[in-house]
């Protein structure tokens, strides 16, 4: 057999390498572990939706050795037990990467549960990306190295909330109705101590807890919240709890500000339609007609193609910013993907944002909306068709809103 010239055989050679380094893409999987059955699977599957979608733009855009992503869903039905079995499952398919948003018990039984799999069993360690559980424990007491989360934290948003409310002088008289859970209780007691500290004239007239996707009929809260005489409500409410509470006020002429945390969750527009014009509010790290063209243009993409309003810019920013990580680590090992996401300033499309390498809280802006009638001007949008949709009233930056943390972050050797 003859032998390859030499020059011949380096071409040969650099061909067979090139090849083996754009065939060198590995697909990295990404657990999405949430709510998609039962009361609260509207919110799941339209996150997941979006996920997917965020996915999708990715890859395409992906360079040749970029590692291609995958979601692989996973049903908890909003249970903290039946997450952990999942999770066990997600280990035993070698998934390194988990995403969840949907209930901070759920995410309180996972992030512990990852921090003792990783201290046991190193070579199995999991990145976590919280997506939108929001209780400041996670980020404080409870804080692990392996979670990160892309979301403001209840305190944050009470924050950027009672900030507004500074300038409402019309608010008198709060009633807190939030769902019995961690999350529920954490928006309650800093509602209380933020609006004691910036409007100490505002009296809390009632306050009750509910339990979480038990409650069918509001009906009855709604006639506590007018007997208290109350002119706001502020409400942690999500899911199913939050559209029958909508229905409720809109059937029983509930005629108050109504505050949330979750009223452009998948359904509530729809359930909203024009009651609660002027007065239904939502904090979020993003609201659909906030003067953000990148996201805007996403929006009207995703509008277009599904038919569904895209509200879940903390799937951009976790898929984008753990990309980014990837090719700073130079790794898709978790271990160094997790060390490049901490302290990590990225350039979303709401503004710069930044993984506080403190505690792993994403900092950004955070948006305060108003539903009103569309009008192709601040209301651009509308939301699920309804002619209404939120228009901007306060846009709140990160140092207004960022809390301190007692964050004591356990981190495990550099490699």
């Amino acid at each position: 057999m003859r032998s390859l010239h030499p020059l011949r055989l380096a071409v040969a050679s650099a061909a067979i390498a090139f090849a083996s380094a754009a065939g060198a893409a590995e697909t990295v999987k990404i657990a999405f572990i949430d709510v998609l059955s039962g009361p609260f699977a509207l919110a799941g599957e339209g996150s997941l939706r979006q996920l997917k979608e965020v996915v999708a733009q990715l890859n395409a855009r992906a360079g040749a050795n970029d590692p291609k992503l995958e979601v692989v869903p996973f049903d908890n039905k909003g249970s903290p037990q039946e997450s952990l079995t999942v999770l066990k499952t997600v280990t035993d398919q070698g998934i390194r990467y988990i995403t969840q948003g949907g209930g901070s018990g759920v995410a309180f039984a996972l992030s512990e549960a990852i921090t003792r799999l990783a201290e046991r069993e190193p070579s199995k360690s999991i990145v976590y990306l919280n997506y939108s559980a929001m209780d400041p424990g996670l980020t404080n007491d409870k804080c692990s190295f392996w979670h990160f989360r892309f979301f403001p934290s209840s305190e944050m948003n009470i924050e950027a909330l009672t900030t507004y409310m500074i300038g409402k002088k019309d608010i008198k008289n709060v009633y807190l109705l939030n769902q019995n859970y961690t999350h529920g209780q954490q928006v309650a007691r800093a509602s209380r101590e933020y609006l004691a500290r910036k409007r100490p004239d505002i009296k809390i007239v009632g306050e009750d807890f509910v339990p979480i996707a038990q409650t069918r009929d509001f009906a009855p809260y709604i006639s506590k919240i007018k007997a208290a005489g109350a002119d706001t409500v502020i409400t942690s409410n999500w899911g199913s709890d939050l559209t029958l509470l909508f229905k409720a006020a809109k059937d029983g002429g509930l005629n108050t500000y109504i505050y949330t945390l979750n009223a452009n969750n998948p359904g509530s527009p729809a359930q909203l339609g024009n009651y609660g014009a002027e007065k239904v509010g939502v904090v979020w790290n993003w609201v659909t007609n906030a003067p953000t063209p990148e996201l805007e243009k996403i929006y009207v993409d995703y509008k277009k193609k599904s038919g569904e309003d895209f509200i879940f810019a903390a799937h951009w920013d976790s898929m984008n910013m753990l990309n980014a990580a990837f090719r700073q680590a130079k790794s898709t090992d978790p271990i160094k993907v997790a060390y490049a996401l901490e302290g990590m300033k990225y350039k979303s499309p709401q503004g710069e944002v930044e993984m506080r390498r403190t505690d792993h809280q994403l900092l950004g802006p955070l948006y305060l909306g108003v539903w009103a009638k569309q009008d192709g001007k601040r209301v651009k949008y509308d939301a699920e068709n309804t002619g209404y949709g939120f228009r901007v009233e306060a846009a709140v930056d990160a140092y207004v809103s960022a809390q301190p943390t007692s964050c004591q972050m356990k981190r495990p050797p550099k490699p």
